[in-house]
């Protein structure tokens, strides 16, 4: 049976252990009377008293992932001519999607799949984020320095990130992306000029709002803001390893 890149990570989702490998794990997780997590707990903190936004997890809805401008109206989500065109193309011609091929997800495309990521702490001027998906990891840079646009750097799929506290919320503002990641299954395209502003709020123990802004002027008439939410995965990331991305040649239209 043929299965494309995106049927596996739903395949991938639904087969994770459970810490099936491990004896004597600790268990800090807050739990209910009957033994499930309580994910109305309150946020954990780190010794410095932020929040804690150690994972696994995973989005509450694929919609974002399908279609980043799903809960907008027209007027916010203004994609340019050339941008729908393709968008259209894209739509028929599946097979070239980058996660088809096995290629990187990119920012904020990342955040949505299926599949858990984990955010962790990395001392007190950096943290990363891993995820599942295609083993892929982004460091976010917390120690005061800027993106510098106008130097010799090679574009990248994640681009290049920093990050700050604000309150209890953590913004991360991402550049230097490349132009292959499609923003979403439906195709709606990147640049190279792509500003992604990301604020990671940790509600409660289980629950993390992401709002997501996206400032790219050779897409999008103007910026626009996607408010997602994201649920704690009760297991653990587990190795992810793509190795059907030439099934992408048999999905409809594909070349």
């Amino acid at each position: 049976m043929i299965h494309s890149a995106k049927t596996l990570l739903l395949l991938t989702l639904a087969s994770l252990p459970l810490c099936a490998q491990w004896k004597n794990v600790p268990d800090d997780v807050p739990r209910t009377k009957d033994g499930k997590v309580d994910l109305n707990a309150p946020v954990p903190r780190r010794a410095d008293g932020k929040p804690d936004l150690t994972g696994p997890w995973r989005p509450v809805s694929l919609k974002w992932v399908n279609d980043i401008g799903v809960d907008l109206k027209p007027e916010d989500f203004q994609v340019q001519p050339w941008a729908a065109d393709l968008v259209k193309v894209r739509t028929v011609n599946q097979g070239d999607e980058p996660d088809s091929n096995c290629l990187p997800s990119g920012v904020p495309k990342a955040d949505n799949t299926p599949n858990p990521f984990v955010i962790v702490p990395a001392g007190p001027k950096m943290m990363v984020i891993l995820y599942e998906t295609f083993h892929m990891y982004r460091r976010l840079f917390m120690d005061g320095r800027e993106f510098d646009a106008n130097s010799l750097y090679n574009p990248a799929w994640l681009g290049f990130s920093t990050a700050k506290w604000d309150g209890d919320t953590l913004v991360v503002e991402t550049f230097g992306s490349n132009e292959r990641p499609w923003l979403d299954k439906a195709g709606h395209p990147t640049s190279e000029s792509q500003h992604v502003t990301e604020r990671f709020h940790r509600v409660d123990f289980g629950h993390m709002d992401l709002t997501v802004t996206i400032d790219d002027p050779k897409v999008f008439n103007k910026p626009f803001t996607v408010n997602e939410h994201h649920v704690y995965f009760p297991g653990d990331i587990v190795e992810f390893v793509c190795e059907n991305e030439h099934d992408a040649r048999h999905m409809p239209n594909s070349k």
